[in-house]
């Protein structure tokens, strides 16, 4: 007897589909084709660069006080302030210069920063927690509530339950460009994690056998019909099996392709980003896409441009390239207008190379936003400079002066417009707009704030922090430091950093 049996990536690929149908129902069985009109309602793209990118290492100083100061801290890891392998350097609008440049790999970002359509935050972060754990860091941005892991949901995944008046409409609102589901979508109903296209669909078994194919005797059924057919109860288990087999079909209804338009990079990245064009182009409703790029954390060999170890070279070109090439597709056919991309990491990395030519982990970190609602070519927040003596207070790293929720609650106002931050992103208070979204501002609700143990808000940190050792983050923390998790426990995990 022959048993249906599901490997562990069928059974997330399942998993994935059953969340993703949620409260959907019948619609999507029947979602639309692709359309050519420009979409009517606006789309952000989450990227998260996880592992902590080196924000000074793609954003560096190039002239003045903080360029001697940079030059000092990295003598084998900068980047040089001119020259064949110099920064690529960034210049206002009215071409007087910022003082900062772009990794010379970075050509595609600094294409769109001349087109006035790629902004960027200095020092940006979580203000009010200090962390040194990839971990506790990518939990904390993913969930949205800094200094707390109980959250049963994701940001995203309150981001749309809270949008006005679109609830259980599109087909399609939520997407991880993922194996499974991220945990900025942790709760969803309505998400859909799609590594990719052509690998969504249940494919396990005799490949004859499943589905109906051309040449088979009339009046047969594959085993995807087979199934089908078999979700029409009210029991938990065919709810959900229903819910997962509409989204199968809404997504084999679509015309994606594999094959990338010309002028793409071919990483698996871009590959990425190009599924979640064409999703924004099948007019399917997506307000929220969220995909990763891994491997920035470089305690050692990290390189710099034109000699040595090249890895930040490579994977800066690789985000570069991709993002351009985004832009650039979507522009052409005009849903760049409605569309945003935001890139952020965990934290960024210390400002002093370490012993081994890498960088251990750090605070502060640029953050990009990029698309048609940009107010670009120009740089947000408050930039403190490198000198030692003011980076003294903060453990010698680059200080968090902006709130990563103050961009994403501007985001949610100005574009999505969704005034309930109180619901998105708990705990969170204070907001004034920084400019760099075009569109209306709403005054913010705080009132519905669900019960969440959120910290309070500290506006920065603490005046005289123990300076961590040299290397420090190399090290595992030891583990009666991780037992109480009160304020001083805290602080402690702040002040000794751990990998």
């Amino acid at each position: 007897m022959h048993h249906l049996r599901l490997d562990r990536r069928h059974f997330l690929k399942g998993c994935c589909a059953t969340a993703a149908a949620g409260a959907l129902g019948p619609t999507l069985f029947f979602a639309d084709e692709a359309q050519a009109a420009v979409n009517n309602y606006d789309t952000v793209v989450h990227i998260f660069l996880r592992g902590g990118m080196d924000g000074l290492n793609l954003v560096p100083p190039v002239s003045g006080n903080d360029r001697t100061f940079y030059e000092e801290a990295r003598p084998n890891l900068k980047i040089d302030a001119s020259g064949t392998y110099g920064a690529l350097p960034l210049t206002l609008a009215n071409g007087s210069a910022t003082g900062f440049g772009l990794h010379p790999s970075a050509t595609g970002l600094r294409d769109l920063w001349d087109a006035g359509k790629l902004a960027i935050v200095h020092s940006c972060g979580i203000a009010n927690v200090v962390t040194r754990s990839h971990f506790d860091a990518q939990l904390y941005l993913d969930l949205g509530t800094p200094g707390t892991q109980s959250t049963g949901t994701g940001w995203l995944t309150r981001a749309w339950n809270s949008q006005p008046g679109a609830i259980g409409t599109p087909a399609l609102p939520l997407l991880a460009v993922a194996a499974r589901q991220p945990a900025n979508l942790i709760g969803s109903t309505q998400s859909i994690g799609m590594p990719s296209p052509s690998d969504f669909a249940l494919n396990a078994g005799a490949w004859q056998w499943q589905q109906y194919r051309s040449g088979m005797p009339a009046g047969t059924k594959g085993l995807n019909e087979t199934l089908a057919s078999l979700w029409a109860g009210a029991t938990g288990a065919e709810v959900a099996g229903a819910r997962a087999d509409g989204a199968l079909r809404m997504i084999a209804q679509q015309p994606y392709t594999s094959t990338l338009p010309a002028n793409w990079p071919t990483t698996t990245f871009a590959r990425q980003l190009w599924t979640i064009a064409q999703s924004i182009r099948f007019n399917l409703g997506m307000r929220y896409a969220t995909l990763d790029l891994g491997g920035w954390d470089t305690h050692d060999g990290q390189g710099t441009a034109g000699s040595g170890y090249h890895y930040y070279q490579n994977k800066i070109a690789e985000l570069s390239q991709a993002l351009a090439a985004f832009y650039n597709e979507l522009n052409g056919s005009g849903e760049i207008a409605r569309t945003t991309v935001i890139v952020q990491s965990e934290f960024g990395r210390r400002v002093r190379q370490n012993g081994s030519y890498g960088t251990d982990h750090g605070y502060g970190n640029p953050m990009l936003v990029l698309g048609g609602p940009v107010n670009g070519r120009k740089f947000y927040g408050q930039w403190l400079g490198l000198d030692p003596q003011v980076l003294s207070p903060y453990f010698g790293d680059i200080p968090v002066t902006t709130d990563y929720r103050r961009v994403f609650s501007e985001l949610l106002i100005r574009r999505m417009g969704n005034n309930r931050l109180g619901t998105v992103f708990p705990g969170y208070a204070g907001y004034t707009p920084l400019g760099i979204f075009q569109g209306t501002d709403i005054a913010p609700q705080y009132a519905d704030t669900p019960t969440v143990d959120a910290p309070p808000v500290q506006a920065a940190l603490p005046a005289q922090p123990t300076q961590p050792a040299y290397g420090e983050s190399l090290r595992p923390m030891p583990a009666a430091a991780r037992v109480d998790d009160g304020p001083l426990a805290r602080f402690a995990r702040a002040a000794s950093p751990r990998r």
